[in-house]
């Protein structure tokens, strides 16, 4: 009877138990194999009650679902690891970068230097070994477009019979076939030839124009250079700029197959060292960049690990212009390193170039000699300034008549008009072309050369300048 009455009692327990622990025991009921916990608890089975098993399977529930939400996270995890070199925020660089943990963004930055980057892209350094190797040579250049900016000119703005004097083409041809020459191993690098073409001389004389067309003639390219870019605000960055260029230079004459050359005009009036000037960081970083360019024409960093691959470029020649080479840095400019040709046209020269430059305002050879005969000592740019200074009459005339509606003076002055016929290109004024005469030329060259003595005469700056001790002055001092 007691047996009966106990085993009534765990019936009513079982049958009674709150619904919501069912699904624990039927879980229980439904596992093939027992759960770690039911073997340990094996032996202890027999003492416990209904309740306590029901808290336990649910307990093991619980570590169930744990389990399985850990491993979906260590899944997530592995997916995440697998696929994080795809994102450019932290891609490994192809052939390990600059420094240990560099990506492809950092590296991007480092190699940037404004626009005048060529090694970033979609070329053999940044892309992956299968797809830029080295079957493709050091540069592939995938259309990454970076020898197709705006700094490469071919001079085709050079437009008309423009005369090229037969002494400067020689000389200038001369030097690149040397250099060019070299780079193809027709010449011996031991030969020492200059990588640089100083072409110095007085001021006006078409150092610059007559470079330009000379290389037009030959159908070279370059890469064009101011003396204000030898200076900056960031030290080092003149003399980055140069080897960036030069490298630049080197790429384009690889790609297009063309003549190319750096090309820096002006060159003494940023390196030229004068009386109480003084000499920056900047300086001195770029007069030792182009030492070191003509020593190592073929071996050029951007801050990469110097003897790399990457930094092995083609020879380019440089050809500088100025006026006074002799304030100059005396090793720059030594033989060896820098070949001098100076350029100052003789009078069948000049002859030549005026005749062409007023070829079509019917000014004959002689008109030509003659203009020459009465301004001897005048550069060529006083001759372009008086081709230039024929048209105003005409110009004067439209402001009068068509602008203002009378004579220019203080009383009728009312100029307002003027921009806004100009600037909206609202009737503009069509010129009808001037007919030169040489006594027109004449009156305005001594027009001009007036001017010209004005300025020689009147020494204003002594009014404002106190003279030192040692022959300079003090700017704002009057004494």
């Amino acid at each position: 009877t007691m047996r009966l009455a106990h085993s009534c009692q765990h019936t009513s327990t079982y049958r009674c138990a709150p619904w919501h622990h069912q699904p624990a025991v039927t879980l229980n009921r439904q596992r093939a194999i027992p759960s770690a916990s039911d073997n340990a608890d094996a032996s202890t089975a027999v003492g416990q009650s209904w309740e306590d098993r029901i808290l336990q399977e649910e307990r093991h529930a619980q570590e169930v679902r744990a389990a399985k939400v850990q491993k979906e996270e260590e899944e997530r995890q592995a997916r995440m690891r697998k696929f994080k070199n795809r994102s450019s925020w932290n891609a490994v660089e192809a052939g390990g970068g600059r420094g240990e943990g560099a990506d492809y963004l950092y590296e991007l930055g480092a190699s940037s230097f404004t626009n005048l980057n060529i090694d970033t892209g979609q070329n053999a350094s940044m892309v992956e070994s299968h797809i830029a190797g080295n079957f493709l040579g050091a540069k592939s250049d995938l259309a990454d477009g970076t020898l197709r900016r705006y700094e490469f000119r071919n001079f085709s703005n050079l437009v008309g019979d423009y005369w090229v004097s037969p002494r400067f083409l020689d000389r200038l041809s001369l030097f690149m076939a040397k250099n060019y020459m070299v780079e193809m191993g027709c010449i011996p690098s031991s030969m020492g030839v200059p990588l640089i073409l100083g072409i110095w001389g007085p001021k006006g004389m078409g150092k610059s124009f007559q470079t330009e067309l000379a290389l037009k003639k030959l159908g070279a390219e370059a890469v064009v250079m101011s003396a204000g870019e030898l200076e900056h605000e960031w030290a080092g960055t003149p003399g980055r700029l140069i080897r960036s260029r030069y490298k630049m230079a080197g790429d384009l004459s690889k790609v297009r197959g063309k003549f190319s050359a750096l090309l820096i005009n002006d060159i003494d009036a940023g390196l030229g060292h004068f009386a109480n000037t003084q000499t920056t960081v900047n300086n001195q970083n770029v007069i030792g960049t182009l030492m070191n360019i003509c020593d190592h024409p073929n071996q050029v960093s951007l801050g990469e690990e110097w003897m790399g691959e990457s930094n092995k470029v083609r020879r380019t020649p440089i050809i500088v212009t100025g006026n006074d080479f002799s304030k100059m840095f005396a090793p720059l400019i030594r033989d060896g390193r820098m070949d001098k040709f100076y350029w100052r046209p003789d009078h069948d020269d000049l002859v030549s170039i005026l005749a062409a430059l007023y070829a079509d305002d019917g000014l004959s050879p002689d008109d030509v000699s003659a203009l020459l005969k009465r301004f001897p000592e005048q550069p060529l740019d006083f001759f372009g300034a008086l081709r230039a200074s024929v048209y105003d009459n005409q110009i004067r005339s439209w402001i009068e008549k068509d602008v203002i509606g009378g004579v220019i003076t203080h009383d009728n002055c009312n100029l307002t008009a003027l921009s806004q016929r100009l600037l909206k290109k609202k009737e503009l004024p069509i010129f009808t072309e001037v007919e030169l005469s040489l006594q027109g030329l004449m009156q305005e060259g001594l027009r001009l050369e007036k001017e010209q003595q004005n300025v020689k005469d009147h020494h204003l700056s002594q009014d404002y300048f106190k003279k030192t001790g040692n022959g300079g002055s003090l700017i704002g001092l009057k004494g």
